[in-house]
């Protein structure tokens, strides 16, 4: 399992970076993370990501804890769009994630 760990957070990170770089003000939206935050993974080395991803913990999280917000991504009706974007809106009101 802590392959699989490592794995998905050298993914996360590897991609967060190239989101980071390409547009941050679309990838802090996105991932859920402060400007701080968005500084730091865009500042990391390739050593410094593979000893980062290494670590016993998933790195990336889900960004909902509601149900409904859930059950609009995850519902497939005629809506699609409309459900996604409801979802979207609900998610950016929610405060940014904070490494302490």
């Amino acid at each position: 399992m802590m392959a699989e760990i490592r794995d998905a957070n050298l993914g996360y990170l590897m991609l967060a970076q190239q989101m980071i770089r390409s547009d941050k003000a679309t990838a802090i939206f996105r991932l859920g993370i402060s400007s701080e935050i968005a500084d730091l993974i865009a500042g990391l080395n390739n050593a410094q990501i593979l000893k980062l991803s290494g670590t016993s913990m998933m790195l990336a999280r889900f960004r909902f804890d509601d149900g409904a917000i859930l059950g609009m991504l995850t519902n497939y009706n005629k809506d699609r769009a409309l459900s996604q974007s409801h979802a979207a809106i609900l998610m950016a009101s929610q405060r940014v994630e904070e490494i302490a």
